[in-house]
């Protein structure tokens, strides 16, 4: 597969290249110079086919055997993808897909544990070392952290928002220590962001530490979010569905791109919905055909969502050619405020017994929302992250509400946390990472 930048298509990378870079030097995103195509009869026999099988067939398309062999990447997939990967049935219409069963309990895992590997397998036959920058409004870092923790000659610097993070998140990304090193900015998921971007934009520092980044912009990350599009997809089949929405809590838009891909390689998704908070320039986007950035994202109690100017935005512009009816007709999209959100953790825990945490209520509220002109199709809600990440305001919500937690999770919760504070000032940074690198 060769790669190429979404703002130069005349320079060419490998997968090695495009997950070592992370960005390429004119500040777009890598994208494959051509999506992979499946055959019908693929698609058709999926239900025949295992997690890993499905898993190995569309990695092995985005990634050349001069890479890794068969045996290296299945390897590498049984390693980082064994995450258990249940559909939860709720009614006729609704199933939740839940992928908060890794070791920081968010779908972020699936990712950042599959760049780890990889890059931990090229580590061993090269062996120089890489500095990771990636900004983080609440789980990328915490599963950033897991992934990459003692790995060796890699360090990692995680930029977070100060007050923006759950306490639980804080200490998943700040609770590690070694060569995780978190940096708490004192200002928005936002500022994170552009300083990693500019950071990257520096070709000096950015080749003298080896620089990489490792949350949705490197495209890495995406391979293991298509791969379990086509997952979800077959379990509803397996339950007698074949006309399948997918609904997925979208902040940075790296999870919902993983879908675009996953649809144009063949998946045949009815609709994908990109479910957003308060945070609203997609939906915005959607419903007027402008799109208008905002330059300060809002807080809501969905904080991994809190992003006002979504990264992978420019993957979507480029699959699609920037052509607005084409992403409409694919991506629907509503806004949810937080007053809904709680409504939603409150009344769907007493009617079915099932506790979202507010990312996935999101998604649920969406659900709603489709359901009402959609009833004919069966929908399904990514479950983006564990509820006890987010115990504090389940339980501010209401509090007769237990949030259990698991062996994961539990390991958490006696850690030191280990940060340093910054305003959101770039030489600083830059010369904390340096030092430290």
């Amino acid at each position: 597969m060769i790669y190429i930048s979404t703002r130069n298509n005349k320079k060419e990378y490998n997968f090695e290249q495009i997950m070592r870079l992370g960005i390429p030097d004119d500040g777009g995103l890598f994208i494959p110079i051509q999506i992979p195509k499946l055959p019908k009869s693929y698609i058709d026999d999926l239900v025949n086919k295992s997690f890993e099988q499905i898993a190995f067939d569309i990695a092995r398309l985005y990634i050349d055997t001069t890479i890794f062999t068969d045996d290296e990447l299945k390897e590498i997939i049984t390693n980082a993808l064994n995450i258990n990967l249940p559909l939860k049935v709720i009614t006729n219409d609704l199933g939740i897909f839940e992928l908060f069963h890794g070791p920081t309990g968010a779908f972020k895992d699936f990712g950042a544990r599959f760049m780890a590997y990889s890059l931990n397998a090229l580590q061993k036959k090269h062996d120089n070392k890489v500095t990771i920058v990636t900004a983080t409004s609440g789980d990328t870092g915490a599963a950033v952290a897991s992934a990459f923790h003692n790995i060796q000659h890699i360090n990692v610097f995680i930029l977070y928002p100060k007050d923006r993070v759950s306490a639980f998140q804080e200490k998943q990304i700040a609770g590690l220590g070694d060569n995780i090193h978190a940096l708490e900015i004192d200002g928005t998921f936002d500022d994170c962001q552009d300083i990693v971007k500019k950071c990257f934009a520096d070709k000096e520092f950015k080749t003298k530490l080896n620089l990489t980044s490792s949350n949705s912009v490197n495209f890495s990350r995406l391979i293991p979010q298509i791969i379990y599009y086509f997952e979800a997809y077959k379990r509803a089949c397996m339950i007698g569905h074949s006309k399948i929405s997918i609904i997925v809590p979208s902040g940075n838009f790296g999870n919902i791109t993983g879908g675009v891909y996953a649809l144009k390689m063949g998946l045949p998704i009815h609709n994908l919905v990109a479910a957003t908070n308060a945070n609203d320039v997609f939906p915005n986007y959607i419903h007027q055909g402008i799109y208008s950035p905002e330059k300060v994202s809002k807080k809501t109690i969905s904080n991994a969502m809190d992003v006002a100017n979504p990264s992978n935005i420019e993957r979507l512009f480029s699959i699609y050619r920037s052509t607005w009816n084409n992403i409409a007709k694919d991506i629907h999209s509503n806004s949810i405020e937080d007053n809904i959100t709680k409504l939603c953790i409150e009344n769907f825990y007493k009617k079915y017994n099932y506790l979202p945490d507010p990312h996935t209520a999101v998604g649920i509220s969406n659900y709603y929302l489709e359901n009402m002109t959609h009833s004919d199709v069966f929908f399904i809600v990514f479950a983006t992250a564990h509820p006890y990440k987010f115990k504090e305001v389940i339980q501010s919500i209401s509090p007769d509400i237990q949030v259990s937690g698991n062996n994961y999770t539990q390991q958490y919760e006696s850690v030191n946390i280990k940060k340093t504070t910054f305003k959101p000032d770039l030489i600083e940074i830059k010369k904390f990472i340096t030092k430290l690198s």
